[in-house]
């Protein structure tokens, strides 16, 4: 086993990422040593954003804007932060995340452990007056214990959207309380009819607005928030496909297999591709998509692109095999898009 996955393993909720000063010390400046930069031959555009390539780091990694450049670095075309909260909050109690080595699956319950907006929003700010090139999307949660989840969604819009290339909505993750019941109909609707007023009425700018779905949603539900992506009030700018899963399937091998939280890694890539196709047919191919979910080759990468995917991220095949994965993802995906 090759000595920066075996770091990986080891070290359950601390996968080195390196912080705003952190380039030339271990482990980051170990790792970057141990690449080979790989430019992909086919460059990406959403949103009238450029992405030197289509392979992102997922919400979830980077929980505080502490690592973007570090990730740039290593070869990723865009990273997105978050899930951000208004306010600061230590998520839920730990042990809070599991690995299931075999499956190379982990189980987390992090419950949106988070610095709180402002910090948050300083650290981005910083990057972006050093002229950081990269594109920055900022993940946005609200609190545990919020009397108003729409409003920590708005302060969030409000806060970000000067210095956020684009912002994503999280009413999917299963690890706070309720916050799933947000893409029920009725909810969905009241949450994005304000929200994409609030992001219309920002001076300036208006980065794009998406929404992160769960990959456990019925067929009703996805029909029913397909149809409403779509109408003028509610019309958001792009999809995440998909977040973790709360199903366990019996290929799950391990002692962690029935922990609460969301599941993450290969046993669900199949899951979030099956997904994006669905949900770009129910758009009519009208709303892009971020594809996520058990991406860990070029191949998976290639199948949700064809499913309807613009854009693609990774995070548990990253925790299992480090920066040198992002490179071979890079590769195989070129190779398939020839």
């Amino acid at each position: 086993m090759p000595r920066y996955q075996f770091y990986y393993l080891i070290i359950p909720e601390k996968c080195p990422q390196g912080g705003e000063n952190s380039k030339n010390k271990p482990p980051y400046h170990f790792f970057r040593s141990l690449l080979t930069q790989y430019e992909i031959s086919q460059k990406s555009k959403a949103w009238n954003l450029n992405f030197t390539n289509p392979i992102g780091m997922a919400a979830g990694f980077d929980k505080h804007g502490e690592a973007v450049e570090n990730l740039h670095d290593i070869g990723f075309g865009f990273v997105e932060i978050g899930s951000v909260t208004p306010l600061p909050q230590p998520g839920n109690e730990k042990p809070r995340v599991f690995r299931l080595a075999e499956n190379e699956a982990v189980i987390n319950r992090y419950g949106f452990n988070s610095e709180g907006h402002q910090a948050v929003f300083e650290r981005i700010k910083r990057l972006k007056d050093r002229n950081f090139q990269g594109v920055v999307g900022v993940n946005l949660g609200k609190n545990k214990t919020s009397a108003d989840p729409i409003q920590d969604y708005v302060s969030g819009i409000q806060l970000f959207g000067p210095v956020a290339d684009y912002l994503v909505i999280n009413i999917s993750s299963p690890n706070t309380p309720g916050l799933r019941d947000w893409q029920n109909k009725d909810q969905l609707e009241k949450l994005l009819t304000t929200l994409v007023q609030v992001r219309n009425e920002l001076p300036g700018r208006k980065p794009p607005l998406l929404l992160k779905l769960a990959p456990d949603l019925t067929e009703s539900q996805r029909k029913d928030i397909g149809k409403l992506v779509l109408q003028k009030k509610c019309r958001i700018d792009g999809l995440v496909i998909s977040n973790t899963s709360i199903e366990r399937g019996p290929e799950l091998i391990g002692e962690h297999v029935n922990e609460a939280g969301g599941l993450s890694g290969r046993p669900i890539s199949d899951l979030s591709t099956k997904m994006i196709q669905e949900m770009r047919n129910i758009t009519k191919g009208e709303i892009p998509i971020i594809g996520v979910g058990g991406l860990s080759t070029g191949q998976d990468a290639f199948d949700k692109i064809k499913a309807g995917a613009s854009l693609v991220q990774l995070y548990t095949a990253y925790v299992y095999h480090g920066p040198p994965r992002v490179t071979r993802i890079k590769k195989e995906l070129d190779e398939a898009l020839r």
